[in-house]
């Protein structure tokens, strides 16, 4: 897949009432479009970017369930990202990078900037959309929105309305960003850096599990006095994010997931997710502790072509990442033409 940018001129007016004066979207495709070519677009998750080859290598590239050869294969970067797409590390009109005066983005924003993309594309039908976790907000909004465009979609580990679990986990990550002076100094974009390694720490406890963590990260030595090992990965996860991602994208995408809603103006969630008519598959993870199995079975109970599958996994919300093989299986099972 190479990477591309789509650059909107118009002014994009969001669902708080601000707009940007114009967007720029990354996005990575197979360039291979055609009329009759089955269109797979990937929606990414919270710090990922608009390359799936590169964090869902054993199910996206050529020869595999994603097969890039046979199919048109598209995944976009988020608004708000640091990955190419317009977002707080973007400047503004007056040359300024926008860091916190970014405004806020919701994941309908994010889903109709791409909807823009998919117009300059020149695609009329997407064949199968996919996403986990936030990107699985994105699919869910895109079946909502523009039902026309979608043919089938597979839900990974989400939900239809963001939990107070899962905000207070959000907000319990923002408060490490604000307790780093530099995140609100704002004097570049280095700014909240040792506040992100700790939020992506807090963040961790809500991706794995219990069972995940007595697996990978018990102590070698019995006898040890003080227990390190799982210490140890935490500040290593911490500071392999502050390497490559930014606090204030961080801070901004934390947000829009606190906009996830799909009631939201449309009677409420049971309503909203019973006008859906693609053909979906959700698929949850039994150990999940941010999106629990029953969030998926709402879903399903609601959506009148939707089938629920659950997958075993010791890994929690991870398993839609790492479980690679039983997704594979539930995927080729329900979406006909990848078989």
């Amino acid at each position: 897949m190479n990477r591309h940018y789509y650059k909107s001129e118009s002014p994009f007016e969001l669902e708080c009432g601000d707009s940007l004066k114009q967007i720029d979207i990354c996005y990575h495709s197979t360039d291979n479009y055609k009329a009759g070519r089955e269109v797979i677009w990937i929606c990414h998750a919270l710090t990922a970017n608009s390359n799936p080859e590169e964090w869902w290598p054993d199910l996206v590239g050529k020869g595999k369930l994603f097969d890039t050869d046979k199919y048109t294969v598209i995944c976009a970067n988020m608004l708000g990202s640091c990955y190419g797409s317009t977002g707080p590390s973007s400047y503004d009109e007056n040359g300024k990078q926008f860091l916190l005066s970014f405004p806020g983005i919701t994941v309908r924003d994010i889903v109709r900037s791409q909807n823009l993309l998919r117009e300059y594309l020149g695609i009329e039908k997407i064949d199968l959309i996919v996403g986990g976790s936030i990107g699985g907000f994105q699919a869910i909004e895109w079946s909502i929105m523009y039902p026309e465009k979608v043919e089938n979609m597979v839900l990974l580990a989400c939900n239809a309305r963001v939990s107070p679990w899962g905000t207070a986990f959000n907000e319990s990550q923002r408060l490490a960003l604000f307790s780093d002076n530099s995140f609100e100094k704002q004097q570049n974009l280095d700014g909240g850096a040792k506040g992100l390694e700790a939020a992506r720490s807090i963040a961790l406890l809500s991706y794995r599990s219990f069972r995940g963590y007595g697996i990978t990260q018990n102590e070698s030595d019995e006898d040890k006095l003080f227990a390190d090992r799982a210490c140890s990965y935490q500040r290593y996860q911490g500071k392999k994010l502050r390497d490559r991602f930014d606090a204030y994208s961080y801070y901004c995408l934390t947000k829009s997931i606190d906009s996830h809603n799909a009631g939201r103006g449309r009677g409420g969630v049971c309503n909203a997710l019973s006008t859906i008519s693609a053909n979906t598959l959700i698929i949850g993870i039994d150990s999940d502790v941010l999106f629990p199995v029953e969030e998926q079975k709402l879903l399903a109970d609601n959506i009148k072509n939707g089938t629920l599958e659950i997958i075993s996994s010791d890994f929690g919300h991870d398993g839609f990442l790492l479980e690679w093989q039983s997704i594979e299986n539930k995927i080729k099972n329900h979406i006909k033409f990848l078989n």
